[in-house]
């Protein structure tokens, strides 16, 4: 595989001239003014809604693109038969240190083999066990839900956020409504392999458009990103977690998508994106002042299911050995009604 051997860091002009990219693929954004994030986002917003696009009562924004000749197109993947979970672990040695109240997962058990032996009352010596786990949806693996991010206390589609997300949770766009829709073509981009040093990128590495089909072109046609497609990019920064500990990956500095790819979101028409980063876009992010806000744009305007924290290295590796960049991806929420992101085990079958 050709890889392209610059590194790019944050600031720096893009080093190559990148060739013809899809026919789907969004013109380039304007230049970004770090001192102006609220005229970005207004300006980004107003190129990339989807509201309307499929109905005023819509619910279900960009996963409209997946549709069922999507997942045929999927299942045909399937060469070898080798699966892979995209998953982190859900346990008490997680990435989360309470930030925003959000914990690792308590798992208790609240019947044992220990009461099986003592007797629990169940005929013909019959026993078993039985637990329950405590977490924040968004803990581990998970897909950001439709009810998850605001705009100026606009939700989705255009609805007032008050009238979508209340005390009893997502009345409207809840990630129930996803459940039996993710599944279809899958695409890696490892654009920590493609451009970074040994596979990874450092933090504040703004991943933008150029380095996406820059990776594209080196992974070969198998990589090509288009409608409904569910897209994989990988930046090595769980690899590092792995290797020297959790630290600040949840919440702290990372690599990840530059605000300007919000077009190339839109205009690729793709039905979701994950990363293997806590927050999917460069952090800090790429203004003076801002929290977040690629996800302002990208969640209540073009209407994008986000996933975050999936674990996408062993994958990687088995692409970057056999040089196919796509699969066939199931990657169900669990259907929580009412909840604005959920816990998800995505598998990926080549």
């Amino acid at each position: 595989m050709t890889r392209i051997r610059h590194l790019v860091f944050p600031g720096d002009p893009c080093p190559w001239t990148v060739g013809p990219v899809t026919d789907t693929a969004a013109p380039v954004p304007p230049a970004l003014d770090r001192t102006d994030p609220e005229g970005a986002i207004a300006a980004a917003a107003a190129r990339c809604s989807n509201w309307g696009r499929w109905g005023v009562d819509d619910v279900l924004g960009t996963l409209n693109l997946l549709d069922e000749a999507k997942r045929v197109e999927g299942a045909r993947l399937v060469r070898r038969g080798v699966s892979f979970s995209l998953a982190q672990a859900f346990d008490g040695d997680g990435p989360q240190k309470g930030w925003r109240r959000r914990t690792n997962p308590v798992h208790t058990m609240l019947d044992t083999g220990l009461d099986a032996e003592r007797g629990q009352g169940f005929p013909h010596g019959l026993g078993g066990a039985d637990d329950v786990v405590f977490m924040p949806l968004q803990a581990s693996t998970q897909w950001d839900g439709l009810g998850h991010i605001f705009d100026h206390g606009t939700a989705y589609n255009g609805r007032r956020a008050g009238d979508v997300v209340t005390s009893e949770g997502d009345r409207v766009t809840g990630i129930q409504t996803a459940a039996a829709h993710i599944a279809g073509r899958g695409v890696l981009l490892d654009v920590g392999r493609a451009i970074g040093t040994e596979g990874e990128l450092p933090d504040g590495f703004a991943i933008t458009a150029e380095h996406l089909e820059a990776t594209i072109a080196v992974q070969g046609e198998t990589a090509r990103v288009g409608r409904g497609d569910l897209v994989c990019v990988r930046t090595g920064r769980l690899a590092r977690a792995r290797r020297e500990g959790w630290g600040d990956y949840a919440g702290g500095p990372s690599p990840g998508l530059s605000f300007t790819t919000a077009d190339w979101l839109h205009g690729t028409e793709i039905a979701g994106i994950a990363t293997d980063t806590w927050g999917f876009e460069v952090r800090p992010n790429e203004f003076d002042v801002a929290f977040q806000p690629l996800h302002q744009v990208a969640i209540p305007h073009i209407g994008l299911f986000i996933g975050e924290m999936w674990d996408l290295d062993v994958l990687a590796a088995d692409c970057a050995a056999d040089g196919v960049w796509d699969f066939s991806l199931t990657a169900a929420p669990l259907p929580v009604t009412g909840a604005v992101g959920a816990p998800v085990n995505p598998i990926a079958v080549k």
